[in-house]
């Protein structure tokens, strides 16, 4: 049987890996994921961890750009106020930093399923924490050889348990052609590089959300709701675990 682009795992082997992952999962409750401490509830982090982990605490609402705590929480910033984004709203509840870093580089280049789990608590736990309607999460495929590469496509893996979480269905945005990597890259040349790189085949609900890991100048997303967008969605939302200031990528 031939491995489908963009799945973790042969058909074949997927469903006895997700048995072992929830038994892994099973097997180490009652500690926190950072500093081992006793915890009660089925959250994989103790309260004085999730307090001084590295939030997000002012953003613009557009694109979730990093900014003094003394602007207006629903003032846009200066790049969503000369172009705004394709996208309605963004919801990234982390800097990419500090412990949240070490998760996902953790998860994305090393396939740590127990980071991959508390990613997906922290994420589930930024959707519902705020109001709006979701009918479907929408996920962007790696390309065929970057996810062979690693071994697996992690945003797809976090997209899945959130749509089941959440009990909506999982669209996933076919990737055109293979881009060079976005590690470098100005936010002009980060825009080109993934000008029309994908495609949604499936009509789309009206209110949708997207699913990135990290969000830097958000010209990922942008092109993803594009897509989104001649699918036939109306409302489009971004939603990511961590943001890098953009500036750092200039």
């Amino acid at each position: 049987m031939k491995n489908k682009p963009g799945y973790p795992l042969l058909a074949k082997g997927r469903g006895l890996t997700d048995r072992l992952n929830r038994m892994l999962v099973r097997a180490m409750p009652g500690h926190c994921h950072f500093c081992l401490a006793g915890i009660s509830g089925d959250r994989p982090w103790c309260d004085t961890c999730f307090e001084t982990l590295p939030w997000l605490e002012s953003a613009c609402p557009l694109c979730s750009e990093p900014r003094p705590t003394s602007v207006p929480a629903d003032m846009p910033c200066g790049h969503c106020l000369k172009k705004r984004p394709d996208f309605d709203a963004s919801r990234v509840p982390f800097l990419y930093e500090g412990e949240i870093a070490r998760l996902i580089q953790r998860f994305k280049f090393s396939a740590d399923r127990r980071a991959g789990h508390v990613l997906f608590q922290l994420m589930l736990h930024a959707l519902v924490s705020r109001p709006g309607q979701i009918q479907a999460i929408v996920t962007a495929d790696l390309h065929t050889s970057r996810a062979r590469s690693r071994g697996f496509d992690q945003t797809l893996w976090l997209g899945r348990q959130i749509a089941c979480a959440l009990k909506v269905p999982l669209y996933r945005a076919t990737r055109l052609r293979l881009t060079p990597t976005q590690r470098g890259l100005s936010r002009a040349a980060r825009k080109r590089n993934v000008r029309h790189v994908y495609r949604v085949t499936s009509a789309l609900p009206d209110s949708v959300v997207m699913l990135d890991d990290v969000m830097t100048t958000g010209a990922t997303l942008e092109a993803l709701s594009t897509a989104c967008r001649e699918a036939g969605a109306v409302h489009v939302g971004a939603c990511a675990i961590a943001r890098t200031p953009a500036a750092r990528a200039i």
